[in-house]
């Protein structure tokens, strides 16, 4: 697996697509960035399981 992965994932605000890039060396994460279109706050939780899949929840950051 690449050392950075790309994922797009939907805005839970707007719906609108954007884009995450996923640092792979760290199999476990949580980030909150801005959402490209809307400008509003997106919590990411990003999970690495043993076979390299990568598993991304994202809610409202407010939640």
């Amino acid at each position: 697996m690449n050392q950075q992965e790309y994922y797009e994932v939907s805005c839970p605000y707007c719906g609108e697509y954007t884009a995450l890039f996923i640092d792979c060396s760290v199999t476990e994460q949580t980030l909150i960035e801005d959402c490209q279109v809307c400008c509003r706050p997106i919590s990411y939780q990003v999970l690495i399981n043993d076979s390299n899949e990568i598993s991304v929840s994202v809610r409202h950051e407010n939640e």
